[in-house]
């Protein structure tokens, strides 16, 4: 697993002199970390290979862990470990905020942004599973009690107008497409980064009005939470979360609720994803009460399926539909040629119906599931990973229905598909219909599909 930071690519003879007097294997010290992560607060999934890379790579996971390797060696050796003996003294610094923190001044919060943005290393992330909730506890707090700033003017550098605002827009556009199609973790949605770090970051330090202000942060916080939902995508949470968090922050800044309330539907997905699904609600829950009535009914709709989506991982049926009926009663007062923002205009009742048939799979009610895969069309070459995600799903319900032909069939249409994206959450759907095929784990069908599933979830 890489890491959030590292002083230099060195071996790390510290730690490993310290893991040999301890007599730990790299297997038992992943999992004790992972044990005293839990007790932390965190959702961490290091490996065997975590351990190797701090050893061998010099890499340093993002704090409190080292803290926790400490104490996981000291357990074994009877005796007290500090930083410096697993030569991660140098761990507990300033950086390991960064990106997590909400500044209540605007000055500070544009430097949060732009100081992310240019010390990103996508590599020192890439696999970074950890996640901690309790990071998402006062941005959402702080934008709760002020969603906007009072002024979102300024005086720095080059004039700020509206071909630069639009071709934010436009690279936002075009990387939602992308993300759609490929997964966040192909080359082109990658480029997200590049474009905060060297288009947006200057012009936040430009000049400009109070209401290009605004629509510039409104552009660049558009753009930091598709950043956060690529690297969420591609298993990224502890990077995902940063942006995420950055994104809430300029969207207060642009003093545009609705977008604040897109932002953080989509921080609760990433929380009901990793297990927390008391927060995811809070959450969602908060943004559709909170932008009322400034949001559109179909954004407003969207903040209602993400809550019906938690309740059901919670296995809370009635607040699942109930939660469910309300996005779909408000999706019906949209029209197409409505007043809705650009990010929401994906929402239609065709995605509401694709979200549908997980909340039914969550449930265990494949009747359901099918039921709703029937209003849930979408064209496969725009919503690639949308649709090959929704074959895992309604596989997985006909299993639950004991329709083995049918879950397979469905299985391997998703396959076909997602062979051609990159997304780490994608296969989780893949694993999740693995789970249910087990009570035919010795038939003959059954294994061939498991066997190609592998290659795809380990190439």
């Amino acid at each position: 697993m890489a890491e959030a930071s590292r002083r230099e690519p060195t071996p790390n003879q510290s730690l490993s002199t310290t893991i040999t007097a301890a007599g730990a294997s790299h297997h038992a010290l992943a999992h004790r970390v992972n044990q005293l992560a839990a007790d932390f607060g965190l959702d961490c999934h290091y490996t065997h290979t975590s351990v190797a890379n701090w050893q061998r790579r010099g890499m340093t996971p993002r704090w409190p862990v080292p803290r926790l390797i400490a104490q996981a060696l000291g357990e074994r050796l009877g005796r007290a470990v500090s930083l410096a003996d697993i030569g991660m003294a140098h761990a507990e610094t300033a950086g390991a905020s960064m990106g997590l923190d909400f500044p209540r001044d605007l000055g500070s919060a544009v430097r949060a942004a732009t100081d992310l943005w240019s010390h990103v290393d996508r590599r020192h992330f890439l696999n970074d599973t950890t996640f901690a909730v309790a990071a998402f506890a006062t941005p959402v707090r702080r934008w709760l009690i002020t969603s906007a700033d009072p002024a979102a003017s300024h005086r720095g550098g080059r004039m700020v107008g509206a071909t630069d605002i639009a071709a934010l827009r436009e690279a936002a556009e075009q990387a939602r497409h992308w993300d759609s199609k490929y997964g966040g973790g192909d080359w082109r949605t990658s480029s997200l980064t590049a474009c905060l770090h060297h288009q947006a970051a200057p012009l936040l330090r430009g000049t400009y009005s109070d209401e290009f202000g605004r629509q510039l942060f409104a552009a660049t916080a558009e753009l930091s939470r598709l950043a956060g939902f690529t690297a969420f995508d591609t298993g990224q949470h502890d990077l995902a979360q940063r942006y995420y968090i950055q994104a809430l922050r300029l969207a207060r800044a642009a003093g545009d609720l609705p977008l604040g309330g897109y932002v953080l539907a989509t921080m609760a997905m990433q929380a009901l994803l990793r297990g927390h699904t008391d927060e995811a609600i809070d959450m969602a829950q908060a943004a559709s009460e909170r932008t009322r009535p400034a949001a559109t009914p179909r954004a407003v709709a969207f903040y209602k399926v993400i809550e019906a989506r938690a309740h059901a991982r919670a296995g809370d049926r009635r607040a699942a539909e109930a939660s469910l009926a309300t996005a779909d009663r408000l999706l019906d007062k949209t029209t197409p040629t409505g007043s809705d923002p650009p990010w929401i205009d994906f929402f239609t009742p065709a995605r509401l119906a694709a979200d549908a048939t997980e909340i039914y799979r969550d449930l265990r009610r494949p009747d359901l599931t099918h039921r709703w895969n029937t209003q849930a069309l979408m064209p496969t070459d725009t919503f690639t990973r949308a649709v090959g995600m929704r074959m895992a799903i309604v596989g997985a319900a006909s299993l639950q229905a004991r329709d083995l032909d049918q879950g397979l069939a469905l299985g391997h249409q998703a396959i076909d598909i997602l062979e051609h994206v990159s997304s780490a959450r994608a296969k989780d759907y893949l694993r999740d219909l693995l789970h249910e095929l087990t009570p035919w784990q010795h038939e003959q069908t059954a294994r061939e599909f498991t066997h190609r599933a592998n290659q795809l979830l380990t190439a």
